[in-house]
């Protein structure tokens, strides 16, 4: 494959580059810390893991593995190092995931069709603000998430997590954590949501976010940095906690659905759209764009990402189901006018 190749290549032109430009003594001279001494160490892990990765891959059957692990196979085989091959193809499911699903909920937006199900009626988002949404998320995206998303596999790996190996965990074992997960993520994600509120610290990080009062798809990652790193450590730190916790007992491919229901979760979340067949309707203790549109709308309460609970319990949701009553009983006086000046 030409662009690994070129991957490859590119890394280790970084790498030497790094080395000979004297980057490692001046932060050494000038922080105490001897990253010779870690960056070193980081480069033997890197070329140790490759080693394992290839001397376990030579014994592995191909022809035993289903379609998606021979997928696995074929895609680290092609790399010269896994923590490489890891790094480019969750940042690549990233992307392709999160512009993948709001690309619906844009169309959804220029159909007039589904403005019955506009959680904000007047508000439908211009395209300008789209785009400059779109632009900000990218920008974040590769100078915040990409530099993350590189330094994981080290992470997950220090834990435990199975990465390149094969075979796959059962389905079973995956449903059970990634249920998990959904809890672990939304429990954290209350809590520092709610400081992300207060008064000290709101105008500095969390208003970035609000400034979009009537939220869209593109921008349920549209936020200052020191909040994709709070937030984002509840998505990952999760799975890393459950990981040390349970002695190694999870694999890569169970983080990658983890993530992608979690980036489906964020952005219907923001669609600002309430369906008769969404999530909440069938399963009411999930939030859904409902619940988390009247927390844009009002710039207060319903904390959650997922559920609902925890608003329940400390009580950040009266305001919305008040709110949510005024306006069943205004749409119920509207219809009744309607159908009354029908009737003469």
């Amino acid at each position: 494959m030409a662009a690994t190749v070129l991957i490859n290549n590119l890394v280790a032109n970084a790498t030497t580059l790094f080395e000979q430009s004297g980057a490692v003594s001046t932060i050494a001279k000038h922080t105490g810390v001897d990253l010779a001494v870690l960056y070193a160490s980081f480069l033997t892990f890197m070329h140790d893991t490759g080693v394992a990765q290839r001397a376990v891959y030579s014994t592995i059957d191909y022809n035993s593995l289903n379609f998606v692990e021979q997928l696995w196979f074929r895609w680290y085989s092609s790399w010269s190092n896994p923590i490489i091959a890891t790094g480019v193809m969750a940042f690549v499911m990233h992307e392709l995931v999160y512009f993948g699903r709001c690309v619906p909920w844009m169309i959804i937006d220029r159909t007039p069709y589904f403005n019955k199900w506009k959680l904000q009626e007047t508000k439908i988002p211009s395209a300008k603000q789209q785009w400059e949404c779109t632009k900000y998320v990218l920008q974040t995206h590769f100078t915040v998430e990409l530099p993350q998303i590189y330094l994981f596999h080290p992470m997950a790996t220090s834990v435990g997590m199975k990465t390149w190996e094969l075979p796959f965990p059962s389905i079973t074992s995956m449903l059970g954590q990634l249920a998990l997960f959904f809890v672990m993520e939304d429990a954290w994600h209350y809590f520092s949501h709610r400081i992300l509120h207060h008064r000290r610290l709101y105008k500095y990080i969390h208003k970035l976010h609000h400034e979009f009062s009537a939220p869209f798809g593109l921008a349920a990652e549209y936020a200052h940095p020191i909040e994709i790193m709070v937030l984002g450590a509840g998505t990952v730190g999760g799975p890393l906690l459950w990981c040390w916790a349970s002695g190694g007992n999870m694999h890569l491919i169970t983080m990658y659905i983890w993530i992608t229901l979690r980036l489906f979760q964020a952005v219907d979340a923001h669609s600002g759209y309430d369906f008769p067949w969404s999530l909440n309707k069938i399963f009411p203790a999930w939030a859904g764009a409902d619940h988390h549109d009247y927390h844009h709308q009002a710039f207060q309460d319903c904390y959650s990402t997922s559920f609902r609970y925890l608003d329940y319990m400390f009580g950040t949701d009266r305001k919305y189901h008040a709110f949510r009553e005024k306006q069943k009983e205004a749409k119920a006086l509207q219809a009744q006018a309607a159908s009354s000046k029908k009737a003469l």
